[in-house]
């Protein structure tokens, strides 16, 4: 079938949420698999003068970080799924989505919303708090810097910075394009509202079939 612009910018920023929430599942699974899986938002560093490398004091739970992880992978299988479903449409008959679908899919499209808010704060504020800790050592004065620098084994520190800045980034993306997504059914359910609905022959049982309009054509009916 045809598809609308509306329906295929939709799939076009469903298929780039689905990038999204797999760059930033991805990107915090490896931040934590440098640290023996540890959850390092919220962490305190310090440094270790005996070896001269960082060291983390404390670590967060790890189902905070999982809770962002299985978040964002959840999303991603939802754009995937939908994604599959319009390629499957579109091989067959014109199907169009009703009002009903449309506010299922605006309700879903909130929730997503506000998941992925939570998780772009979680990362935030734990990547803040995570590079306050790091900046008080004195040892470096941003928190990229410390990556120039050894960590006590085994951890490893040399991409720490950059994979929680690309989990966070990706997440603050998606949370934009799940915006348009949501602004993007408001539109359609206003299209559908306004179009004309579809003509439907009259019945015996429909008032405007009156007796006396069938008396006009075909004469008054006699038992």
């Amino acid at each position: 079938m045809a598809l609308s612009w509306l329906d295929r910018a939709e799939l076009l920023l469903y298929g780039a949420a689905f990038v999204c929430g797999i760059v930033s599942a991805a990107a915090l699974a490896v931040a934590q698999g440098e640290f023996e899986g540890h959850c390092i938002l919220y962490g305190e560093v310090s440094y270790n003068t005996t070896e001269n490398a960082f060291s983390f004091s404390t670590f967060s739970s790890f189902s905070l970080c999982y809770f962002i992880s299985v978040i964002s992978i959840l999303i991603a299988l939802y754009c995937f799924c939908i994604l599959l479903y319009w390629v499957y449409v579109s091989c067959i008959d014109e199907v169009t989505r009703g009002s009903l679908w449309l506010n299922i899919s605006m309700v879903i499209s909130v929730v997503i919303l506000f998941f992925l808010l939570v998780c772009a704060c979680i990362l935030r504020v734990g990547m803040n708090i995570l590079c306050d800790s790091i900046t008080k050592t004195k040892k470096v004065q941003r928190c990229p810097e410390a990556e120039t620098l050894r960590w006590v084994s085994p951890y490893d520190g040399s991409r720490f910075y950059t994979n929680l800045y690309s989990a966070e980034a990706a997440a603050w993306v998606n949370l934009f394009f799940w915006v348009l997504v949501l602004l993007l059914l408001s539109v359609q359910k206003k299209v559908s509202g306004s179009r004309p609905a579809p003509f439907q022959p009259l019945s015996g049982s429909d008032p405007e079939w009156t007796t006396s309009e069938t008396d006009a054509i075909i004469g008054p009916y006699k038992p």
